[in-house]
């Protein structure tokens, strides 16, 4: 019978590695989300670009799980350190986690596939050369898709309105095509899926998407060289053809604009209040935005654990009837012992009468180098047997490399480890 428990190890290893890095991203993400949510009210009411940006500081979240700081600063350890344990020592804490990362994806996603789905069905009609889907739905214009988005108009829009008004319908969908909204709205579901502890990222993407939505309309409105007015009617216009919040809207209409009284007055009140805006200095603020959020990544990377960190540690266990870790004082240890490539290399006396004050007795395993994802999580070393038969002042004991195992190119693959040597959990 092939052997399969390495899928369990494997499975064990990743959900262990990922889940510890991404419950401490989902921490960090309440925060974070408290800070956004007060800039909004507080610093940047009237500055819609200023309030949209603010939701690029997410992008660090998924970067937060490696850094140092859960290790060496007292007090993040004192909050988060429990936290840790649990997910370290509790398998079934993993497991769980990542079956909500699945089930929150299948719910997303389902979503999105089957309107994509449904727009494919729906008829094609052409406007200027443009290619527009025709729906029944009552439901705003929207635009479904990444890479070929489609932009989607209801049937009583596409009847009633002049071909002037269709232009700026479309125009608004396009505009958020090529502001990248339609990209930003995916990612944000996939934070989503991967941070689904943190519910706040649900319950204020409502805030995320109107942030969104009311950039859209400021460039609309520049773009068009029409008036806020004129933009607006055609808002109002489309407010009165349409019944909002009718059974028969799709569950994951992307950008069909506000489907309550209360979000179109907000919104209405940011078109009146249209004033010009210097697109050099937007680009400005977008520069600076991504060289902050650049700066911080970097200064993420630079204190967090990299992905494969290299040990120097070297460790004794026996076994005798069980197993049993004698020492792990490499600082001590390493005066006994060396290594390279092929052999390790014991100072004979010195050792065994390390392991004479130690009560080691049966098989003694020397386990050495290697590295480590994350500290107290999981190791992988190389490892011998002590043949203490020898009366050489240094002992020679040839070991054999793991590096070239199947199984742990497989784990190179999946965690992109850069040592291959043996699971040693801890």
């Amino acid at each position: 019978m092939p052997e399969w428990s390495w899928i369990g190890r494997l499975l064990n290893f990743c959900s262990a590695y990922y889940t510890t890095q991404l419950v401490r991203c989902g921490v960090f993400s309440f925060f974070l989300m408290g800070l956004v949510m007060l800039f909004r009210k507080l610093f940047f009411t009237g500055q819609t670009f200023m309030r949209g940006l603010l939701w690029s500081s997410f992008l660090l979240i998924p970067f937060l799980g490696r850094l140092k700081l859960f290790y060496e600063n007292q007090a993040v350890v004192e909050i988060t350190g429990w936290i840790t344990h649990k997910i370290m020592t509790c398998l079934w804490a993993d497991r769980i986690y990542m079956a909500g990362i699945f089930i929150t994806a299948a719910c997303i996603f389902r979503k999105r596939r089957s309107l994509r789905k449904a727009a494919s069905r729906m008829k094609k009609v052409s406007l200027n050369n443009m290619q527009i889907r025709i729906t029944d739905m009552k439901v705003t214009p929207f635009t479904v898709g990444l890479l070929k988005p489609v932009i989607v108009i209801p049937e009583v829009i596409w009847e009633s309105y002049s071909q002037e008004e269709l232009m700026t319908v479309v125009q608004h969908e396009r505009t958020h095509i090529q502001l990248g909204h339609l990209w930003f709205g995916f990612a944000w579901d996939i934070l989503r899926c991967l941070l689904w502890v943190n519910p706040f990222l649900t319950m204020f993407q409502k805030q995320f998407r109107a942030d969104l939505e009311d950039i859209c309309d400021r460039v609309c409105i520049q773009r068009s060289g029409r008036t806020a007015l004129e933009y607006g009617m055609v808002l109002l216009k489309t407010l009165k053809l349409l019944r909002f919040g009718t059974n028969d809207t799709p569950p994951a209409v992307t950008y069909a604009g506000e489907r309550e009284f209360a979000d179109m007055k907000r919104r209405m009140g940011e078109i009146a209040g249209f004033c010009p805006y210097r697109k050099r200095m937007c680009a400005v603020m977008a520069a600076a935005a991504i060289l902050v959020i650049g700066t911080l990544l970097l200064a993420v990377h630079t204190h967090s654990y990299a992905r494969c960190n290299e040990s120097r540690d070297i460790m004794i266990g026996k076994y005798d009837n069980e197993p049993e870790i004698v020492s792990c004082d490499t600082e001590k240890l390493s005066q006994m012992i060396s290594y390279d490539d092929r052999y390790v290399y014991v100072e004979r006396e010195a050792f065994e009468k390390f392991l004479r004050e130690n009560n080691a007795n049966g098989e003694i395993w020397i386990m050495f180098g290697g590295f480590y994802k994350l500290p107290g999580l999981a190791g992988i070393a190389e490892s011998c047997i002590y043949e203490g038969n020898s009366k050489n002042r240094i002992i020679q004991i040839p070991y054999e490399s793991i590096r070239d195992n199947w199984y742990y190119k497989l784990l190179e693959i999946c965690l992109r480890i850069r040592k291959d040597t043996e699971i040693i959990y801890l």
